[in-house]
C-alpha cells in the first residue's frame, strides 16, 4: 500500500481541521446547490385541464414511435400506425380536429384517442401515417402545427361544433 506523505509543517490536527472546515462549507452550500439544480431542471407540466372551448392552437407535433403500435390507447382502442389517431393532453377523447403543418401547409383530420405527448412544448402526437401525410418524416421528427378542433365531445354527452366545422347547406 502506498503511503501519502504530509508536507512539512502540516500536522494531523491541522489536516483534520481543514477537512472539517471543507465539510462544513459543503453542508452550508448544499441548499444553494439544490436551489440551483431545481432552477435548471425542467419540471413536468402539471396535469392540464380539459379544453372544451374548441379554440385553435399552435404548437409542436411529433408522432408515435413504432413501439406504440398495437398498444392500448386511453380510449381503449389499439394504436393503429396507419390510422388517423392522435394524442392530446387537453382536447377531450373523441375530438375530431384538423392538423395543419405550418411549413408544408398540408393538413389531415384526426381523432383524439389518447393522452400525450408528455414532452414539454408539444401539443399533439400523430400516428406515423398521419405525420407522413402532413410532411413530418422520421428525419424531421417534429413540426410546428395548427390544431383546429372540428367536433368536441362535452362531458354531458352533447357535442360542440367548433369554428372549423363545415357549415351545413340548408336543404331546399
Amino acid at each position: 500500500m502506498a503511503q501519502i506523505s504530509q508536507p512539512k509543517g502540516v500536522t494531523a490536527s491541522l489536516v483534520a481541521k481543514m477537512l472539517t472546515i471543507a465539510a462544513l462549507g459543503l453542508l452550508a452550500s448544499a441548499p444553494l446547490l439544490s436551489a440551483a439544480a431545481e432552477a435548471v431542471t425542467p419540471r413536468a407540466d402539471p396535469k392540464p385541464q380539459p379544453d372544451l372551448s374548441g379554440r385553435e392552437r399552435t404548437g409542436v407535433a411529433s408522432f408515435y414511435a413504432d413501439r406504440f403500435a398495437g398498444r392500448k390507447m386511453a380510449d381503449g382502442n389499439k394504436m393503429n400506425p396507419q390510422g388517423d389517431n392522435a394524442a392530446s393532453r387537453t382536447l377531450p377523447l373523441g375530438t375530431v380536429a384538423k392538423v395543419t403543418n405550418l411549413a408544408t401547409r398540408k393538413s389531415a383530420v384526426v381523432t383524439i384517442q389518447d393522452r400525450g405527448p408528455y414532452v414539454h412544448g408539444r401539443i399533439v402526437d400523430l400516428s406515423p401515417s398521419t405525420a407522413r401525410k402532413i410532411g413530418i418524416t422520421p428525419r424531421t421528427g417534429i413540426a410546428k402545427v395548427r390544431v383546429t378542433p372540428i367536433v368536441v365531445p362535452l362531458p354531458d354527452g352533447r357535442i360542440k361544433l367548433a369554428r372549423a366545422a363545415p357549415n351545413p347547406q340548408p336543404r331546399r
